[in-house]
């Protein structure tokens, strides 16, 4: 083997601690309600009907029909119940779903901030955690959360959101963008297939 064909030591030691991983999927929305979950769920229903092992971690349903739908043919986590200032807050179980280990766990909204008392203060830290036990995930985000593009898509669209993920998270995942027209898009809001009536007056 010439110098030229060997691995680099930099390209062996990425590979070293890639091994015994799981695999990171997002479902990568250009939108809220283009339909993110909505894929991950009918992707996740045709591994479990191949074969796979496979659960929900958790999926947020925001109350439309057809999400819940696709949620109730498949195995969930029971979440995790948080008591904060009087509330009762819940999460995904990261324990639970560990001490389960299936082969693949689909976790909703990837930039989602947990309840003060988990073990992590983000999902994406959640995810990374699960991933470093084996377990492929797949996940859903929307593209102003990706922290390297939150200036670029809050300065046309003059909303900024506060939760980001670091690009790090989004090396060596498989990306699917999932995008609409803007006139589905709005026959869908109109519909209340984004968000339920009073989200959606906001």
């Amino acid at each position: 083997m010439t110098d030229d064909a060997r691995p680099s030591p930099d390209a062996l030691l990425r590979e070293a601690q890639r091994e015994g991983r799981g695999t990171l999927k997002i479902f990568l929305g250009a939108a809220p309600g283009v339909g993110k979950t909505y894929e991950m769920l009918l992707e996740g229903a045709e591994k479990l009907q191949a074969g796979a092992d496979l659960v929900i971690g958790i999926v947020e349903t925001h109350g439309r029909r057809e999400t819940e739908a696709l949620v109730s043919p498949l195995p969930v986590i029971p979440r995790k119940s948080i008591d904060y200032k009087g509330q009762t807050l819940t999460e995904m179980d990261l324990d639970a779903v560990l001490e389960r280990h299936p082969q693949i766990v689909l976790v909703d909204e990837l930039a989602h901030t947990n309840a003060p008392g988990s073990r992590h203060p983000k999902r994406w830290q959640d995810i990374e955690e699960l991933l470093a036990a084996g377990i492929d995930v797949m996940t859903t985000v929307n593209i102003q959360h990706v922290e390297s593009l939150n200036d670029v898509v809050g300065s046309f669209t003059h909303v900024r959101v506060r939760e980001t993920v670091p690009d790090k998270v989004f090396e060596n995942a498989e990306i699917e963008l999932i995008d609409l027209p803007p006139e589905d898009l709005i026959k869908r809001l109109d519909a209340g297939k984004i968000y339920v009536p009073d989200q959606a007056r906001a």
